[in-house]
């Protein structure tokens, strides 16, 4: 009997073992793996400041020949943790005007980059609000363009649309049904004075790749590209960045 004990107890704590030797395993296979992620992102991270030196330098020919008036109109999106920083938006807008970019749309959620909007005009020696630029006769810009939006614009501007268009198609000609259309939504934006370019490019600053609630309507052709927080901003990584928007073929639907 004492003996039969014995391997009942030995039997038990075998199977006892079994899972936490599994789950050691699992252990030590996930810090495996993590630690091969993390060098792999270090040794990307390490690369792509060496190239963006490299770049800025001009040792990179190929970055030589970029043709900015390629992007006609170009969209920086600036996660709301980052959007305080106005030396930094300041430095960008400088480096975007140094590429040769000539229209620029700055949004952060929040709107921070509007109430911050004088400090950064006053910090730029040849810029002009895009409002006011639109209404100058000069066919002459030697300034940058400068348009500041926010989330709340967006959804004021899709209110007063929605509002159009049912007063409209509904109260006006007192339509059972409605079809809403891409032209009908340019038109009501354009009612309301509400319609801005599209972007052809868009910069995302902060920690999420996504647009951050930049208006959908005005994404329709744009290339999007996620160019990690802004305090780690690269002049060579924004070469390289349009540098890459000018080399891709756009197909257009109907």
């Amino acid at each position: 009997m004492y003996l039969g004990d014995e391997m009942q107890k030995a039997k038990a704590m075998t199977f006892y073992r079994i899972p936490q030797i599994g789950n050691l395993g699992l252990l030590l296979l996930w810090n495996f793996v993590h630690l091969i992620v993390n060098l792999w992102y270090f040794a990307l991270g390490l690369w792509q400041t060496l190239e963006s030196y490299l770049i800025t330098g001009g040792l990179l020919k190929r970055y030589n020949s970029l043709d900015s008036n390629r992007v006609r109109y170009l969209a920086v999106v600036v996660d709301s943790k980052d959007a305080g920083q106005t030396l930094e938006v300041v430095k960008l807008l400088q480096h975007l005007e140094d590429i040769g970019i000539k229209h620029v749309c700055l949004y952060d959620p929040k709107g921070l980059l509007k109430k911050s909007k004088e400090a950064i005009l006053e910090k730029l020696t040849c810029a002009k609000l895009y409002e006011e630029a639109t209404k100058s006769d000069s066919p002459v810009r030697k300034y940058i363009t400068l348009e500041f939006a926010s989330f709340s614009d967006g959804k004021k501007a899709v209110s007063k649309a929605a509002n159009y268009l049912f007063k409209k198609h509904y109260i006006c000609e007192e339509q059972k049904e409605y079809i809403c259309t891409e032209s009908h939504i340019d038109e009501a934006l354009k009612a309301i004075s509400c319609a801005r370019p599209d972007p052809d490019l868009l910069l995302v600053y902060g920690p999420a790749r996504c647009h951050l609630g930049f208006p959908a309507w005005r994404l329709r052709y744009t290339e999007i590209v996620h160019m990690g927080p802004l305090k780690s901003m690269k002049f060579g990584s924004l070469i390289k960045a349009i540098y890459n928007f000018t080399k891709v073929h756009q197909n257009y639907g109907t």
